[in-house]
């Protein structure tokens, strides 16, 4: 049984978007315009309607009750490319994962790309932006999915005319079927608009803002706030068919250019921004690379304290640490002995440092011969004889760690080892 920590009646919900990391056969397709015909795009499609339904199963699993649902679901949907009445073609499948969502109390969104821009100058761009809003709306109708369930949206580009740039998306806007209008929700970005001046549209139009940190980080509003207040401005804007007020939390990578995400959320830095909050009633998308690796590391942290999920989350990561720092694995060995304890910070903290430890050979081979040691004794002689040529290929320096786990991955594929198929040694 989970078991959910005590926060005085609120409810959060805290998820992330579009793919799955460390999880085989996960993936989504696409083709490319030349290659694009009914034939090509239903067998795509099918697949896509497939692995989506993978993804939320997963989820619920997994207590992930937040997900955003990749545009690319179906490819060239806002496209003349694509002819298909793929919404009459998969309705029965849209149905299904409708109530799949419902079923696990999962709220789903979708996010249209850079190039859907409402307040462009160009009135060929502005039509293909709604053509692009409408393809995201049937999907989420399809589903049969209430008005909860949004679309998030940028205002768009500047075009050295602020003032203009507002007028031609409030404009816009007004233009957008009522359906596509129940879902729209905007959000502030990194270079153009404020959350400051994204409030005073939403304000203006009717429609919920939604809070962006890194965002606000990079492009501060002239009026000096504190997050918690912007998040508090933001609240006004939702009403009751809106569902809970929904934020976009991530941490700028050091290493990149402003705006950009980290690899993984650091989670002491988000447990500090967690307590913070002026309600926890609230939902949380977080953007971050290794996508649902870091929406279970804040679940497990904030809102869930049940010691066999930690234990579930060392036997998925225990290989890739024994890689990276055999200290390391032995401090989280110890860490979980005391099965009374709770320690999800910790235990989160040292996997963060085990990802920061440079490549060592002698850690490698030993983690790598652990996991041959699930093979050892159903291998054939041609595999055993292969697997120490690629070992001693790794240590001249002649084979890469990333073919030498390759090559292991597929012996837990050929051998159906669903044990090292859910580690994250194989894809991280």
């Amino acid at each position: 049984m989970i078991v959910y920590k005590e926060m005085g009646g609120a409810y959060m919900k805290i998820g992330y978007a579009c793919l799955t990391m460390g999880l085989p056969d996960y993936g989504f397709k696409s083709c490319t315009l030349k290659n694009t015909d009914n034939h090509s795009l239903t067998q795509i499609i099918s697949h896509n309607l497939t692995i989506l339904s993978k993804i939320l199963d997963y989820n619920e699993k997994n207590s992930i009750t937040m997900f955003r649902i990749t545009s690319d679901l179906i490819p060239f949907a806002s496209s003349p490319a694509n002819k298909l009445i793929w919404w009459n073609l998969f309705k029965d499948r849209f149905t299904d994962i409708g109530k799949q969502v419902m079923r696990a109390n999962m709220r789903v969104s979708m996010h249209p790309g850079q190039y859907t821009v409402l307040n462009a100058i160009d009135e060929k761009i502005v039509e293909r932006a709604i053509e692009d809003l409408e393809y995201h709306t049937k999907v989420l109708d399809c589903m049969g999915l209430s008005s909860e369930h949004k679309i998030i949206l940028h205002i768009g580009g500047v075009y050295g005319d602020k003032t203009s740039a507002i007028k031609r998306f409030s404009d816009n806007y007004q233009r957008l079927k009522e359906t596509i209008k129940k879902r729209l929700i905007i959000e502030n970005d990194d270079r153009s608009y404020t959350i400051e001046e994204v409030l005073r549209i939403g304000i203006q139009l009717g429609i919920p803002v939604v809070f962006d940190n890194l965002h606000n980080e990079v492009n501060a509003s002239i009026t000096s706030k504190t997050e918690q207040e912007w998040i508090i401005e933001c609240q006004k804007t939702w009403k009751d068919r809106d569902g809970i007020q929904k934020i976009h939390y991530s941490q700028q990578n050091p290493n990149k250019q402003k705006g950009s995400h980290t690899e993984s959320i650091h989670i002491e830095k988000f447990v500090q921004f967690y307590e913070k909050l002026p309600d926890k009633n609230i939902n949380i998308m977080l953007e971050v690379k290794d996508k649902n690796l870091s929406a279970l590391k804040c679940i497990n942290t904030t809102l869930l304290s049940d010691i066999k999920l930690l234990e579930e989350e060392w036997a998925r990561y225990k290989y890739f640490v024994l890689e990276k720092s055999p200290n390391i694995y032995g401090q989280i060995r110890q860490l979980l002995k005391d099965k009374k304890k709770y320690p999800a910070i910790g235990f989160y903290q040292l996997i963060e440092e085990s990802f920061n430890c440079e490549e060592n050979s002698g850690y490698v081979v030993n983690a790598a011969q652990h996991i041959w040691g699930y093979f050892s004794k159903v291998a054939d002689t041609k595999e055993k004889e292969q697997f120490t040529k690629n070992i001693n290929a790794y240590i001249e320096g002649t084979l890469s760690v990333k073919i030498l786990k390759k090559r292991l991955l597929k012996l837990a594929l050929k051998y159906k080892n669903d044990y090292l198929l859910d580690s994250y040694y194989f894809y991280l």
